[in-house]
């Protein structure tokens, strides 16, 4: 390999995004699908099961629906729901602007089984901002753990 050939392959590679932060969780919970979807609710019902949501304000902006989560430290989160999917139980959205750690965040909830068995899948993508990627993962993670558990309980499977 050329002086120059290492070169472009040095210059080629920086000019390569780093990949996005993938965190996934998910959670069995002993109530049926509908249920636990009904439990999930409209964009702004998280504030009924997610302990970090304490209040949550929704408005139309240019046909996009946009939630402001009052968090318990009162500092505001505001997310944009991208795409919903009331019939296969689904729904994403993107972090505008807030607290968090995070940088380019999407995340999808969904519900899927059948039965009195539901299965909630909660992921997103992101990059760090203002932390490691170990540390904005760990944030995540346990955003979407501490909401999962709750969720859990509300919808009746313990």
């Amino acid at each position: 390999m050329t002086n120059l050939s290492k070169v472009a392959a040095l210059a080629a590679l920086a000019a390569t995004p780093a990949l996005a932060i993938e965190v996934s969780k998910s959670v069995e919970i002993a109530a049926s699908p509908a249920k636990v979807w009904a439990t999930i609710g409209s964009f702004c019902d998280i504030q009924k099961w997610h302990p970090a949501a304490t209040k949550c304000e929704l408005k139309d902006d240019n046909g996009a629906s946009v939630r402001t989560l009052t968090l318990p430290d009162g500092a505001e989160l505001v997310e944009e729901e991208v795409s919903r999917d009331d019939e296969k139980m689904s729904y994403t959205y993107k972090i505008l602007s807030g607290p968090l750690p995070v940088a380019n965040y999407q995340s999808t909830i969904s519900v899927s089984g059948s039965g009195d068995a539901a299965t909630v899948d909660w992921s997103g993508t992101f990059d760090a901002a203002g932390a490691s990627d170990e540390d904005a993962s760990n944030v995540i993670a346990g955003i979407y753990d501490a909401g999962l558990s709750s969720l859990k309980e509300k919808a009746g499977g313990m």
